[in-house]
């Protein structure tokens, strides 16, 4: 079980700590509606350190991207984000991220935690172009700063303009007392704020800087219980439950970062997979009864025939209802459908709806 560098912080802050991805990480500190609502009405600050950092560099570094990832990244000017996915050779997802284009020939790569070592594998196998690739996964860490109070709260942590950072864009500038920090509108909550990468040896620092200037905005620490309920609430793919080495990014609704203006694996067969239309799509539902939906329910149709499966699902803390993400086939895919959830042995009447769930 590996530690991030902030672990000890947490344990000393009483957060419970969990494995996740093998890494001991806070799941929740105060409880997990608490920290929702302090990330929805106010700023909240989460560890995502177990996240992974490669860097692509040289004449051919886009080359490689541009084989290995679904989206086209060369839209993307420098200090600009992009998100993407991996296509594997049978259809499915290797993995989601985020590609950061830092200079002219040099390229961030954030992965998922439980994919670090598969995607370096991956990408290394394409590498036939001569890109430099470095794993900096282990030596850089990963803070989340997340809600409508975080420009605000973090504005006197920088001498740059945050509110000038637009969303998907970032810079490289000083951040609490640190220089050369990547401070990116981005996240994973849909409240809005920043991540902030930096060096193991400078969060420390950073962390306690946040806490005490955002103190005044009610700033809480934030665990990853919270982190699923929120990014659920805006319809976020999870890698491992939503997305997997087998499901279409077609059928997962991310055909929009599935570019055909280019070649890249696999892109042959999810073109006319596209064309003709997936068998099965990723549907968003609501509860119509009370019930909690689970990862592995079935969805069924009112014959109690199986037409899915749930593969995530919450009690949403914003809006009080049950929800959850599902793949169901296509007939049945329309907005306000009338679906049923099996939880345990009774089958809870639930309705498609457009995401996102939470809608302020």
């Amino acid at each position: 079980m590996k530690n991030t560098a902030l672990s000890s912080t947490h344990e000393a802050l009483g957060a419970k700590m969990v494995p996740f991805a093998g890494y001991n990480m806070p799941v929740q500190y105060e409880g997990v509606s608490i920290e929702h609502e302090t990330v929805r009405n106010s700023v909240g600050v989460f560890d995502v350190s177990h996240m992974g950092e490669f860097l692509i560099e040289g004449e051919h570094a886009l080359d490689l991207i541009q084989r290995v990832c679904s989206n086209d990244a060369s839209k993307l000017s420098i200090s600009k984000a992009q998100y993407s996915c991996l296509p594997n050779d049978d259809g499915g997802i290797v993995d989601d991220l985020i590609i950061y284009r830092i200079k002219d020939n040099t390229y961030l790569l954030v992965v998922n935690a439980s994919n670090i070592e598969k995607d370096w594998l991956w990408i290394q196998s394409k590498n036939n172009v001569g890109a430099t690739m470095r794993n900096l996964s282990d030596a850089y860490s990963l803070l989340a700063i997340q809600g409508p109070k975080a420009i605000e709260a973090m504005q006197s942590l920088s001498s740059h303009d945050l509110s000038a950072i637009k969303f998907y864009n970032f810079i490289v500038g000083d951040f609490a007392g640190v220089e050369h920090v990547i401070i990116s509108a981005t996240g994973y909550t849909g409240s809005g704020g920043f991540e902030i990468y930096c060096k193991n040896s400078e969060v420390k620092q950073i962390w306690n800087q946040v806490l005490d200037s955002g103190a005044k905005f009610g700033i809480k620490p934030i665990g990853l219980a919270a982190r699923d309920t929120l990014r659920l609430e805006m319809g976020y793919c999870l890698y491992g439950n939503d997305i997997s080495d087998s499901t279409s990014p077609i059928e997962a609704g991310l055909g929009w970062i599935t570019k055909f203006t280019k070649e890249f694996t696999n892109w042959e067969a999810l073109k006319a997979e596209k064309e003709r239309g997936p068998e099965r799509k990723l549907v968003a539902f609501e509860l119509d009864e009370r019930g909690i939906p689970r990862q592995d329910y079935d969805i069924v149709d009112d014959n109690g025939h199986k037409i899915g499966i749930v593969t995530s699902g919450t009690m949403s803390p914003s809006i009080g209802k049950g929800i959850g993400l599902g793949y169901v086939s296509i007939k049945n895919t329309q907005i306000g459908t009338k679906i049923h959830i099996k939880i345990r042995k009774k089958t809870v009447l639930a309705t498609i709806v457009k995401l996102p769930f939470y809608k302020g």
